[in-house]
């Protein structure tokens, strides 16, 4: 332990040094006391803190000596000391104000100081890599991105990895605005490194840079159509549509799901979602009975969600694939052993309207209807009067299965009414509230598939291609999981969007069948068919595809 009188003589013997620095106007020639500086931070604790001011204060002016002057530094940053150790870190960023070559290797020093425990070591680390960055935001990023990693070049440390995200994420982000400066070249600068790093990414972050991107100025409201086309391609490519499908790889699933709701805004801005498309129509859509069957609904509830945005080609392309999925869902006659799935059928028959409306003679061949364009499409000349008898028949048995699940949902929500006026506790309370939401949204199906089937029987219908159909999902109110589990009996798997809505069923007591559809109406609602980006350690389930957006 240095003795008082000792530390006092090398506090002073400090201050003289950085005097006469101070006070010399060419300082290059005060070697001597540089280097008696650099010799004080091996001394005692006040005069390593005083040292950790001093050594980058005159840094620049030194560069003979940078090597000890950087290594006693950072021996200083390892110091026991708390103090010793957060006032070399605050000093980190003027090694670089006038020595720019060295941002980088401070950058990274900063970066495996974001692991510190104590909070104001923590928050020293933060306050310095903000300073770096407000001195050189380009060469800051980049130093910074690195540390995300890429295909390329991996990240070694995934502890650090997280720390960097989380530091961008929560301190970078939030003050683009006064970062991002030139704004278009900044912009550009940090989504170039963003599309490299989003080739190996988990789906959250994915999520969390994607949201970051639309917020950046060069992405807004007025931006080109090739701006719309350049993140329609980076989720394209998230996606992995060039790649094979494998109905056995949930991940992928998940993916292709995720990336086709992020992709949706811009759809709705005049953005292709031709290549999604065709992806489902090619790939998904024949395995479509192989897939899990929580993914089905979320595919159907994306394919209904996107068929609004499609040009009448594709419209046409996909057409017969959606007829094939409508005809296996709604069945042919009511013979009191059906199920019928209420959900798909209501996702269809909105995908169906909307494809339809672009491409309406395509109909004729699929359904038998009498669609006139003009066009040698049309087929007037072929009888189709098989298809037309086979479809209508089925909207009938759609029709009568839904009404009689109407009135058991009606007879439902009155026995929930009694069932909330008696309830005592929450959580019954709860239970019952989650209960009124699923069979709400069961009613705003029904309605629906009804009035989106009665204008099919006509032999020329009108497809309905506006706004005025309203996806029951779009309204329902999420309920914490804890009151839908218990809604469903314990019996539903948690975050899926499986539905098996059954129809009423001859033979059964109507007071047991009135509860199972009241309790499984339309279950899985509350996610709003959302796929979950479900990481498996990094990634989707896996990151490492080796997919550049560059």
């Amino acid at each position: 332990m240095t003795e008082p009188s000792e530390e006092a003589n090398q506090i002073e013997k400090l201050y003289e040094f950085g005097e006469r620095l101070n006070e010399a106007k060419d300082k290059s020639q005060n070697v001597k006391d540089y280097e008696g500086i650099i010799e004080a931070a091996k001394t005692s604790i006040k005069a390593k803190q005083l040292a950790a001011q001093l050594i980058p204060r005159f840094f620049k002016f030194f560069p003979d000596l940078s090597s000890r002057a950087v290594d006693a530094h950072l021996d200083l940053i390892e110091e026991e000391e708390l103090g010793v150790r957060v006032q070399a870190i605050r000093g980190l960023p003027l090694f670089c104000k006038d020595t720019p070559e060295y941002l980088s290797k401070i950058v990274d020093i900063l970066v495996q100081l974001l692991a510190a425990e104590e909070i104001v070591e923590r928050d020293a680390v933060h306050k310095a890599l903000m300073s770096l960055l407000r001195q050189d935001v380009k060469a800051s990023l980049t130093a910074l991105f690195k540390h995300i990693g890429s295909v390329d070049e991996p990240s070694t440390d995934e502890f650090i990895r997280e720390k960097v995200l989380s530091f961008i994420r929560d301190k970078v982000f939030p003050i683009k605005a006064e970062l991002l400066k030139p704004q278009e070249e900044m912009e550009r600068h940090i989504t170039d490194l963003i599309k490299k790093s989003l080739e190996d990414v988990t789906g959250a972050e994915f999520r969390m840079f994607m949201d970051f991107l639309k917020s950046l100025s060069i992405f807004g409201e007025k931006a080109p159509q090739e701006r719309m086309k350049e993140l329609i391609g980076i989720i394209e490519g998230q996606a992995d549509l060039d790649a094979q499908f494998n109905v056995s790889d949930a991940d992928h699933i998940d993916r292709l799901i995720s990336c086709l709701y992020m992709a949706l805004p811009f759809f709705l801005r005049g953005a292709s979602g031709s290549k999604f498309l065709n992806y489902l129509n090619k790939h998904i859509i024949p395995v479509f009975d192989k897939l899990p069957e929580e993914r089905k609904l979320d595919l159907l509830k994306a394919l209904a969600e996107i068929s609004p945005y499609t040009t009448p080609q594709d419209s046409r392309q996909i057409l017969p694939s959606v007829v094939v999925l409508l005809k296996k869902y709604m069945p042919l006659r009511k013979t009191g052993g059906e199920e019928m799935n209420f959900t798909y059928v209501e996702c269809l028959l909105y995908a169906f309207h909307h494809l339809a409306h672009k491409a309406p003679n395509a109909t004729n061949s699929l359904c038998g209807y009498k669609i006139v364009t003009g066009q040698p499409s049309d087929r007037l000349g072929e009888d189709f009067s098989e298809c037309y008898k086979d479809f209508t028949e089925r909207l009938t048995t759609v029709e009568d299965l839904t009404r009689a699940t109407m009135k058991k949902l009606t007879q439902g929500m009155a026995e929930h009414n009694k069932a909330m006026a008696a309830a005592k506790s929450d959580e019954a309370k709860d239970n019952v509230k989650t209960q009124k939401q699923n069979t709400t949204t069961g009613l705003r199906t029904c309605n629906n598939i009804l009035a989106m089937s009665k204008p099919l029987h006509s032999k020329t219908p009108s497809f309905i291609g506006d706004k005025s159909i309203n996806l029951s999902w779009k309204e329902a109110v999420k309920p914490s999981v804890p009151s839908a589990t218990a809604a469903a009996g314990g019996k539903r798997p948690a975050a899926t969007n499986g539905a098996s809505n059954t129809a009423a069923k001859k033979g059964r007591g109507s007071g047991g069948l009135q509860n199972q559809l009241v309790n499984r109406a339309l279950e899985g609602i509350s996610r709003g068919g959302r796929g979950g980006m479900r990481g498996r350690g990094r990634g989707w389930g896996g990151r490492g595809r080796g997919r550049g957006y560059r």
